[in-house]
């Protein structure tokens, strides 16, 4: 047996005596503080991120590029990942969660640039991006590196589920949708592991966030102030 598996199960041991009484509060159900759409990314510490060690808080999905939206035969809809514990336990924060080199961004950009060959179901993810990034890419300044390009497209990728969120039918005005971004490569403060916040609601302005929220003040910060 593969002998990563055998070591998980021994640390699921582990959890298990730690968390045995943890439980007892969601046996019948369950009624989750916010629902979080993180990337597919090993990096990317799901729950680990907010310090939860708490069943029941944080519905927490992932996916390539922390998309909210999927394809059906009535159209591009907002996934019911996402949806469930907004429509069926009363959740009314959700959190995208993009993090600074995402993969799906970049594979996203080389594709939108320079076309990209990938197996079906990763090219079906990216093609789910790319109509969604497309204007991003073409409104990047002359001249921009690579890796300043990518973490731009990060944010706008953020910003344009948050805005898919806003707009759908199927998600009451109640719901607070906030777009953030996970850095763990010194990019915006220098703390690794640091949330920043970018958008609450469509609001992406760092000035306006900062007035419209003084609590989160510190915790405001974008690379990409763009006009859209």
């Amino acid at each position: 047996m593969n002998q990563t598996l055998v070591d998980l199960l021994e640390r699921n041991l582990v959890h298990a005596e730690t968390f045995e009484g943890r439980f007892d509060d969601v046996q019948d159900g369950q009624r989750p503080d916010a629902v979080t759409v993180c990337c597919s990314d090993s990096r990317v510490l799901q729950d680990g991120m907010w310090d939860n060690d708490r069943p029941g808080q944080l519905f927490t999905c992932a996916n390539i590029g922390n998309r909210v939206v999927q394809r059906t035969a009535e159209g591009e809809v907002v996934s019911g990942d996402v949806l469930y514990p907004i429509a069926h336990t009363g959740t009314e924060l959700a959190i995208v969660v993009g993090h600074t080199g995402c993969g799906a961004v970049t594979a996203t950009y080389d594709q939108l640039t320079e076309g990209l060959s990938e197996p079906p179901g990763i090219e079906h993810s990216i093609g789910l991006l790319a109509p969604q990034l497309q204007d991003g890419v073409e409104a990047l300044p002359d001249g921009i590196d690579r890796e300043t390009a990518i973490n731009r497209l990060v944010e706008y990728n953020v910003d344009r589920q948050v805005e898919l969120l806003v707009e759908s039918d199927d998600v009451p005005d109640s719901v607070t949708a906030v777009g953030v971004v996970y850095d763990f490569q010194d990019v915006y403060s220098g703390r690794r592991g640091e949330v920043h916040v970018v958008n609450v609601d469509g609001t992406r302005a760092v000035d306006a966030l900062r007035r419209a929220y003084p609590e989160l003040a510190d915790r405001v910060n974008r690379l990409w102030e763009y006009d859209r």
